[in-house]
């Protein structure tokens, strides 16, 4: 099990993809890691005897559930928020490619293999595209990888680009040396269109940064870097685990051999600041929801998410 680190912890109020605003507590933060083994939960309760001076509670990222929990709920003195609960999905990456590709329908497989023939074409015969672990190989990568994350809708929408920073590269470094550290671009032609970025803990890769260029959206970039980064795991067997962390998709579900109930789990100490905080968020993710919905039923959800990852 991972320490609680303290920090100050966003509650992000957006509408779909769109971050209005933010408003932070802070909290001691800790994450359950799929080796850690943790037994499913069925009432999350506050940690005894471990707040910390200033800290206004705990949030627990992927916290296995043995059933899903209400959204809100008093705990003793403290709120139990679960704002996100998700199948956690995760590879196995020990079961060999050959069983991987069996875990997929004939159907979807084909699909798969389509698309990168496809690219393979749009390429001119070979797909281009590079892995990086060395300390030496990550100068271009960051280069290379940080301009197209600022045309992604991950960074412009998301807040959810690959970081800029000198700490987040330094720390990349440090990780490159250890040789705990994947990352992946694929090009078209010199531009490089789609990214990956895969620290390691303990045999277990991450999910942590990923991006596509959206202009080559009709080309399945994203879909067709996370196959030949998962192919080239497999023939590594170097790692027991690929992680897509936090939160689901059909990409993550798609991809995935593995699946548990998870939650998102804040413990907060009840207070009128507090609960404004908590009840305000939620109300925003229900209309984020419902509104949704809404244009899902309208047949405009599509449309919409397309016309914002253009946005700038």
């Amino acid at each position: 099990m991972s320490h609680w680190q303290f920090l100050p912890v966003p509650f992000k109020f957006q509408l779909s993809d769109l971050t209005l605003f933010s408003v932070s507590l802070p909290l001691q933060v800790r994450a359950e890691r799929l080796l850690d083994d943790t037994a499913p939960v069925r009432v999350p309760m506050p940690p005894v005897g471990e707040l910390l001076a200033g800290s206004q509670g705990f949030v627990i990222h992927a916290l296995p559930l043995a059933e899903p929990s209400p959204p809100v709920r008093r705990a003793g003195n403290y709120l139990c928020y679960v704002p996100q609960q998700y199948e956690h999905c995760y590879i196995d990456l020990g079961i060999g490619f050959e069983r991987y590709q069996g875990k997929f329908s004939a159907k979807t497989r084909a699909t798969i293999l389509r698309k990168v023939r496809k690219y393979a074409e749009h390429c001119g015969g070979a797909i281009a595209w590079q892995t990086f672990r060395t300390p030496d190989e990550l100068a271009r990568f960051f280069r290379l990888a940080g301009t197209l994350s600022k045309t992604t809708y991950q960074e412009r929408l998301l807040d959810a680009g690959l970081p800029d920073s000198d700490k987040f590269r330094q720390q990349a470094l440090v990780l490159a040396g250890q040789d705990r550290l994947r990352a992946y671009l694929l090009y078209s032609g010199e531009r490089p269109v789609a990214y990956l970025f895969c620290p390691v803990e303990d045999e277990v890769l991450s999910y942590a940064y990923v991006g596509y260029d959206p202009a080559y959206i009709h080309l399945s970039v994203g879909t067709v870097l996370q196959w030949l980064a998962i192919e080239q795991l497999f023939g590594e067997a170097r790692f027991r685990y690929f992680d897509f962390t936090e939160g689901q998709s059909e990409h993550k579900r798609l991809f995935a051999t593995d699946r548990r109930l998870c939650g998102k789990v804040f413990l907060v100490k009840r207070s009128l600041r507090n609960c404004a905080v908590i009840h305000c968020h939620r109300m925003m993710n229900r209309l984020s929801s419902w509104l949704g919905a809404a244009m899902a039923r309208l047949g405009l959800k599509a449309r919409v998410k397309r016309v914002l990852r253009f946005v700038r």
